[in-house]
């Protein structure tokens, strides 16, 4: 190995709910570095959440990441002149960074009018398990299903 491994950073977690996790997710929202935006687009889904289901938003979030957490991905990988989809387990940090990916791109592709609303409607249907995000992690557990005959490939 020719260079050092980048070191972790310490994850800085949010001032309002102290979480890591909500920190983590606050600057994926962010964009051009609008922290301040993305904090209240979070935290007014939070509200919205509070409303329609009178329980705490912090758990019905950190359940949704949960659910749309992937266990296992496919990875190209060229063997003999063809490519093969090989099954493999994702890292902890990947599975969270997957999961907050997946969350926000179904939440832009939504049709409600705010980007809070959007929000809010995805997490709360992650949480019961269903939604596009969740569909998503079905589908890229079905694939690699599908290839576990290539396991073997595996490096």
């Amino acid at each position: 190995m020719r260079r050092k491994r980048a070191e972790k950073r310490i994850r800085v977690p949010d001032f309002k709910y102290n979480d890591i996790l909500v920190g983590r997710f606050v600057n994926s929202i962010m964009q051009d570095g609008g922290k301040l935006t993305a904090q209240k687009i979070l935290y007014k889904s939070f509200d919205i959440i509070e409303q329609k289901t009178q329980g705490n938003p912090l758990e019905v979030f950190t359940k949704a990441v949960n659910n749309v957490m992937p266990a296992i991905e496919v990875k190209s990988r060229r063997v003999g002149g063809s490519n093969y989809q090989i099954p493999t387990e994702v890292r902890p940090d990947r599975r969270v960074a997957l999961a907050i990916k997946w969350l926000l791109t179904y939440t832009r592709a939504r049709s409600e009018k705010t980007m809070s609303q959007r929000l809010a409607n995805e997490l709360m249907a992650a949480a019961v398990g269903e939604g596009s995000s969740v569909k998503k992690k079905d589908d890229v557990h079905r694939m690699a299903e599908a290839n576990k005959a290539f396991a073997h490939f595996k490096w």
